[in-house]
C-alpha cells in the first residue's frame, strides 16, 4: 500500500505524515516547497515530490503509483478540485479533511461520473467534524426510521484554530450560505429551527445557529429524511465580518500540543419521525486535528484494503458506520445513539 499525502507541509499534513508513520504505512508527501517538504518527512523515510497545485501534470505524475490521496490542503472551494481531479487521472481513491459545506457539495455534483468510470472512490470530509457527524447521523436515522426532521450540532472549546482553518471559513457561506435539506433539495434558508441546544456534559444550554456543517449535505445522500439543517454552538460572532488576512498570517500556525489535547468536540444529533418516534446520537472527543489526521488515514487505508463502491459517497456509503466509529473508540471518541 501506498499513500500519497497532500499539503503534507501544512499544519494538519504534518500530523497525518505522523499518523502514517506511526501506522507503517508507506506515503508520498506531494506539495510545492521542497525545504518545507524535506522538513516534513524527516525521520519518516517518506518520498518527496515536487507538484504545484496549478500544474495538472505534475499532480497527475505525483499521485501515478499511489493507491489512494489524502488531501490536506485547503481551502478546498479554491485548492480542492484540481488535486480531486488529478487523483482520478491517476486512478487513486481520494479521501479530503474539508469541513467546507458547499465544496463537499460541489464534489459531489462535480466528479461523480468521472469517479465512476475511473473505478476509484471520492469521500470528501473525512475530519473531526464532517466523518463522525456522518456516521453517527446514519445511525440515528437507522434507530428512528423514515425521518421527518433531523437537526445536527456542533460545539467547539476550550481550544484554538489552525492557520489554514480560519483562512477556509468563508463567513458567508458558513452563516448566510449555509444550505438545508428539504423534500429532495439543498438551499439556503433564513432562520435556524432552534437558539440553543442542551450538550453532554454542559452545565447550561449553548447557544448556537445556524452554519454550514458537512452532514447537512452528505447523511440525506443515504438516510430517508425530509428535512436537515446545522446548528453551530458557541459564539462566532467575531467572524461573521471576516477575518483580515494580514492578522491571520499574524498568528501561530496553529494550536501548540497542550491546547490540541485540551480541546474538546461534541457533534449531537437528533431525529424525530412523523409519527412521534425520536432518536438522538452524541460523539465527542478532544484534539480535533489529532482526531482528523487519524480518521484521513483510517479512510485511505480501508479504501485500499476493502474498496468501496467506484464514485463520489458520503463517508456512510464508503464505510460501515458502526465500524468505522467503534476504531475511533480506541482513539478516545465516546459515541451513543438512544431511541426515545
Amino acid at each position: 500500500m501506498k499513500i500519497a499525502l497532500n499539503g503534507a507541509s501544512g499544519f494538519t499534513g504534518r500530523l497525518a505524515v505522523a499518523e502514517l508513520a506511526r501506522r507503517g504505512i508507506d506515503a508520498v508527501l506531494v506539495g510545492r516547497d521542497p525545504e518545507r517538504l524535506r522538513a516534513a518527512a524527516a525521520g519518516t523515510g517518506f518520498e518527496v515530490r515536487i507538484a504545484d497545485i496549478g500544474d495538472q501534470d505534475a499532480l497527475r505524475s505525483a499521485f501515478g503509483d499511489v493507491d489512494a490521496v489524502v488531501n490536506t490542503a485547503g481551502p478546498f472551494a479554491r485548492l480542492g478540485a484540481p488535486v480531486v481531479r488529478a487523483a482520478i487521472a491517476a486512478e487513486a481513491h481520494y479521501v479530503d479533511t474539508t469541513g467546507e459545506q458547499q465544496y463537499i457539495s460541489d464534489v459531489f455534483g462535480a466528479f461523480a461520473s468521472a469517479a465512476a468510470d475511473a473505478g476509484v472512490t471520492i469521500v470528501p470530509a473525512m475530519a473531526d467534524d464532517g466523518g463522525p457527524s456522518d456516521f453517527i447521523g446514519h445511525l440515528v436515522g437507522e434507530a428512528a426510521g423514515t425521518v421527518d426532521v433531523m437537526t445536527a450540532a456542533l460545539w467547539y472549546r476550550d481550544g484554538g484554530f489552525s492557520r489554514g482553518t480560519l483562512r477556509s471559513l468563508d463567513p458567508d457561506l458558513l452563516f448566510d450560505g449555509a444550505l438545508r435539506y428539504e423534500n429532495g433539495g439543498w438551499t439556503t434558508y433564513a432562520e435556524p429551527s432552534r437558539l440553543s441546544w442542551r450538550f453532554p456534559g454542559a452545565a447550561d444550554a449553548v447557544r448556537v445557529g445556524k452554519a454550514a456543517l458537512p452532514p447537512v449535505v452528505t447523511v440525506p445522500r443515504h438516510v430517508p429524511v425530509r428535512s436537515m439543517e446545522g446548528l453551530l454552538g458557541g459564539s462566532f460572532d467575531q467572524l461573521t465580518g471576516g477575518i483580515d488576512p494580514a492578522f491571520i498570517d499574524s498568528l501561530p500556525e496553529g494550536p501548540d500540543d497542550a491546547q490540541r489535547r485540551q480541546s474538546k468536540w461534541t457533534i449531537c444529533v437528533e431525529a424525530a419521525t412523523a409519527a412521534g418516534r425520536a432518536a438522538c446520537g452524541e460523539v465527542e472527543g478532544t484534539d480535533g486535528y489529532g482526531k482528523t489526521a487519524v480518521i484521513a488515514v483510517e479512510a485511505a487505508r480501508r479504501l485500499v484494503v476493502n474498496g468501496a463502491k467506484a464514485g463520489v459517497l458520503a463517508p456512510s456509503q464508503a464505510f460501515d458506520p458502526e465500524s468505522f466509529l467503534g476504531f475511533l473508540s480506541g482513539h478516545g471518541v465516546r459515541w451513543l445513539v438512544t431511541e426515545g
